[in-house]
């Protein structure tokens, strides 16, 4: 109950995949039929980079900043950037959007959000910035529990994005299952698991859950601003993508080098594979 993201919001972990998240949004969106999103552990929505918290880590100046600065960048941005445009009217970055506040401007009025937040102080604040949009729906009970509580939904389509802080050791493998209870419900959900590049050992045997979870397929990607195989610091992030929309493998391989050139601290780097390839 401890972790606050506004430390850390428009981090290099943040721009991955907020960046991922508005290409899932786009391309679903091709379908005039309805998706709901889910988050699990939704934050407060939006947040100001010149606030206390996020000026404290200046995370933000090794992430978004550097795109924001960027003299070219690849078209698939468009959408991603536009939400910040629109928060900072003035071309000063300084208000960043969460996953609430980026999927509530990327989706569509036949679109409905639901969105998780335990945490009670972020969970008032995420209602209140979330308040005067009626497809959206705020509910302050345990992550872990938005599977067996919210799904199946009545929508056919379904985005679900599993975010915890890990704080505690157990997270990876409580994502894992997760998971998994999504699927039972709904198996054609889109899955979407974010998790820290640090520990290679938990990261082995949560490959290996992953690729045992009996998704129907599962693509990972991840972005390294630190080589791969350094303890010390936080290497990195990536996304657990299961069942992908259609196109979504091929615009990871135009962004992922670039974003690695972008944001690389010590030295950058990418991957991308099936840890389920579709039967």
């Amino acid at each position: 109950m401890n972790y606050r993201h506004a430390f850390h919001a428009g981090n290099h972990a943040d721009v991955l995949k907020h960046l991922v998240l508005s290409r899932i949004f786009a391309l679903l969106s091709r379908k005039e039929a309805p998706f709901a999103y889910l988050d699990s552990h939704a934050g407060v929505g939006l947040y100001d980079l010149a606030g206390d918290q996020a000026s404290r880590t200046g995370e933000w100046l090794q992430g978004i900043a550097r795109i924001w600065q960027a003299e070219t960048r690849p078209a698939l941005l468009d959408d991603y950037l536009g939400v910040i445009r629109s928060l900072n009217p003035d071309g000063a970055l300084r208000y960043y959007p969460g996953s609430p506040e980026l999927a509530r401007q990327l989706t569509r009025e036949q679109d409905r959000l639901q969105l998780n937040e335990k945490h009670p102080e972020d969970g008032a604040l995420l209602k209140d910035n979330m308040s005067g949009d009626r497809r959206v729906a705020v509910h302050r009970g345990e992550g872990w529990h938005v599977p067996r509580a919210l799904m199946p939904t009545r929508e056919k389509r379904v985005v679900l994005l599993i975010d915890p802080p890990f704080e505690q050791a157990d997270e990876l493998s409580r994502c894992v299952t997760a998971l998994k209870e999504a699927l039972g419900r709904m198996r054609q959900t889109i899955g979407v698991i974010w998790y820290p590049i640090k520990d290679e050992r938990q990261l082995k045997r949560f490959y290996q859950d992953l690729a045992r979870s009996g998704a129907p397929k599962l693509l990972r990607a991840e972005l390294f601003v630190h080589p791969a195989d350094d303890a010390s610091r936080l290497a990195g992030s990536g996304l657990a993508i299961v069942n992908p929309p259609w196109g979504l493998e091929d615009e990871l391989r135009e962004l992922l080098p670039w974003l690695a050139e972008q944001l690389a601290q010590s030295q950058g780097g990418w991957r991308l594979d099936w840890l389920i390839e579709e039967a």
